[in-house]
């Protein structure tokens, strides 16, 4: 799609607060518990993301996302593993003959602050090595700026090196200081070619929140409105507790509806809330 100048926010952060409220005490309509959490399981990017990261630490996790599915028990895998550029091969080895994706943090994750080069070459070796899907980050040094076309340049730019992965695009919504710019850095990735727009990195102390998170389903539903076509969304970071996650799920049945109940357009980061989501089922 063409550069579009992002449009401005419809809703007080007032209204958005009490929207939440709203869907909370409305709950889900159309998944029971069971389904719900077996929904929410199978949507988890498994993810390890830290500079101690190894070979051994990498195996474990693909073993765990493995070892979550139980056919009599109807209990799915994780959606994916979500690793360094560098684990890209041994987790794509490991999983070999499953259904789960490779996801890697591509582009300078998590500050964003590299030349786009550097970004783009990042990018293109962790495709070469494996991955099925990229998640990036945006420049919200220039977004904060006000300079849009930068940051939308970029994530096309991105979404092109990506090849046939799929693109995650985080805003870093804690970073970005108004519902207003959240909606509009969503408008830019989303128009800039986005599979999927994320909440967060997980590595700020302001994650995924249920506001952010109304936030960018509304753009996603003023896209699908004008278009008719479906973009995906991650939650990420802090979403620790069954509770909470079903929250999320809650808001986006409100928003977008069943449509939005698969792996294709719903994801959650949340690699500790994976024990607890099995446990509930």
């Amino acid at each position: 799609m063409a550069y579009v100048e992002p449009k401005s926010y419809p809703y007080t952060d007032e209204q958005i607060k009490q929207r939440i409220a709203e869907y909370q005490a409305d709950g889900l309509k159309t998944l029971t518990a069971p389904q719900a959490y077996r929904l929410l399981l199978g949507a988890i990017d498994l993810t390890t993301l830290e500079g101690s990261d190894n070979a051994e630490k990498v195996r474990q996790l693909c073993e765990k996302a493995m070892a979550f599915r139980d056919d009599q028990l109807q209990i799915p895998s994780t959606a994916a593993v979500c690793v360094y550029p560098p684990f890209a091969a041994q987790c794509k080895e490991m999983l070999k003959g499953t259904s789960i994706h490779v996801a890697c943090v591509a582009g300078a994750f998590p500050a964003g602050q590299s030349p786009i080069e550097v970004k783009l070459a990042e990018v293109r070796y962790a495709v070469a090595q494996g991955a099925d899907e990229i998640d990036m980050v945006i420049s919200r040094g220039k977004f904060l700026e006000g300079d849009y076309r930068t940051v939308y340049d970029e994530i096309a730019a991105i979404k092109e090196a990506c090849g046939k992965a799929h693109l995650k695009v985080i805003l870093e919504t804690g970073e970005l200081g108004s519902a207003d710019n959240i909606y509009k850095a969503s408008q830019l990735a989303i128009a800039a070619g986005a599979d999927f727009i994320k909440t967060s990195t997980g590595k700020i102390k302001v994650n995924a929140t249920p506001e952010s998170f109304l936030v960018m389903l509304d753009a996603l539903k003023a896209h699908f409105d004008a278009t008719g076509k479906r973009v995906g969304i991650k939650p990420a970071g802090g979403i620790s507790d069954a509770p909470t996650a079903m929250l999320f799920l809650t808001i986006l049945e409100h928003v977008l509806g069943e449509k939005w109940f698969d792996t294709s357009h719903f994801r959650i980061g949340a690699s500790r809330l994976a024990d607890k989501i099995r446990a509930e089922i």
